[in-house]
């Protein structure tokens, strides 16, 4: 585990280059478990599904991790339901991945 969940995002409105594969995967190592993915404008994102025993405890840990994306001012889309969370974060403004994705990441995995 990387002190990555000690940094604080910065405001990103584009005019910056997204991650190339390589410093993507450099990042992947410092999270717990995400995924990299690609979409169909073959930009990355990342992505992690959480498990839970009941809806109750997967919308609390939704809720927390909301408030966390408040406070980083970096929202991740996120899907929950009976058991289960899944988030998917990349930085919308540079259509790809950031620091910024990584660090939202790692705060999430503190309270997970």
């Amino acid at each position: 585990m990387s002190d990555l969940y000690k940094k604080k995002c910065i405001p990103c409105e584009g005019g910056v280059k997204s991650f190339d594969f390589s410093e993507v995967h450099k990042y992947l190592k410092k999270v717990d478990d995400w995924n990299v993915k690609e979409n169909e404008k073959k930009s990355y994102y990342i992505e992690k599904e959480f498990k839970f025993k009941n809806f109750l405890d997967s919308q609390k840990f939704v809720n927390k991790v909301g408030a966390i994306s408040e406070e980083e001012g970096h929202h991740p889309d996120i899907s929950f339901g009976w058991g289960y969370v899944k988030i998917t974060i990349f930085t919308h403004a540079i259509n790809g991945l950031s620091e910024n994705d990584f660090i939202l990441a790692s705060k999430i995995d503190q309270i997970s």
